[in-house]
């Protein structure tokens, strides 16, 4: 990587850390997973850490991920998000999980998890190469008035990739949404390219659940990170953002 993208690298993720600073968010970013376990257990109304960033289940460090949290004046946590390379050479996508849907299942969706599958996205058979996952991503919301409403969401995503691209420079990155958020523009506000209607498929062949694949290539990752940052440049929404963050009511 040449001496001019890593400036403007630095440069990208200086405004960003800046921006959401100036509305009240500190932000964290580390690769010790069992840290990153710590926090996520000290929410008490969310649920257990994806197994592919917990290392209960998987092998996981600095070789192939990292999180990104952050936490409000009052040093609660109140963003989650962590991404996984993946080494998929020589394997689809959607090879990957049928071997490894088990990780990848939302819990209680389906009577059997070793009979159900992920189907429907044509990305699952030419994603292939090195692949970032990302996933866990998590900002309390608490109707218009939270922070996903004041731009948080763009920001915190395009962090990961500045730092993703650094790191790896990976063939394409992906994550699953659900159905109900995809049908908002959800990848948009993530900042992904490709956004495709995927079914988990059960025993019975039924549907136990509704997720979107969305995802991104090399060029498109590239392109993302070339357009000028989206700060937050009136007043009046990161006074708004940092109402929204320090309001948060964690008592349930």
């Amino acid at each position: 990587m040449s001496a001019r993208t890593i400036f403007g690298m630095i440069r990208n993720v200086s405004v960003l850390i800046r921006e959401l600073e100036d509305a009240g968010m500190r932000v964290e970013v580390g690769d010790d997973f069992s840290l990153y376990r710590y926090y996520r257990n000290a929410c008490a109304d969310r649920g257990d850490l994806p197994p592919m960033f917990d290392t209960a289940s998987s092998f996981i460090d600095a070789s192939n991920g990292f999180w990104i949290c952050g936490f409000n004046d009052a040093d609660e946590l109140i963003h989650t998000q962590a991404i996984r390379i993946l080494d998929l050479s020589g394997i689809s996508l959607g090879k990957h999980l049928d071997m490894h849907r088990h990780k990848y299942i939302v819990p209680d969706t389906t009577p059997d998890p070793d009979l159900t599958f992920f189907q429907g996205p044509e990305a699952l058979k030419t994603v292939t190469g090195t692949v970032g996952y990302c996933g866990d991503f998590w900002l309390p919301s608490r109707g218009l008035g939270g922070p996903r409403s004041h731009g948080a969401t763009g920001l915190l995503s395009r962090l990961l990739f500045e730092l993703l691209l650094q790191s790896w420079q990976p063939d394409y990155v992906f994550a699953f949404v659900p159905k109900q958020l995809a049908s908002k523009g959800a990848h948009l506000r993530y900042g992904y390219s490709h956004c495709e209607p995927g079914r988990w498929i059960g025993p019975d062949q039924q549907v136990t659940d509704e997720e979107y694949l969305i995802w991104m290539n090399a060029t498109d990752i590239k392109n993302v990170l070339a357009r000028d940052v989206q700060a937050l440049r009136k007043s009046s929404q990161v006074s708004a953002m940092r109402a929204a963050l320090t309001s948060i009511d964690f008592t349930g």
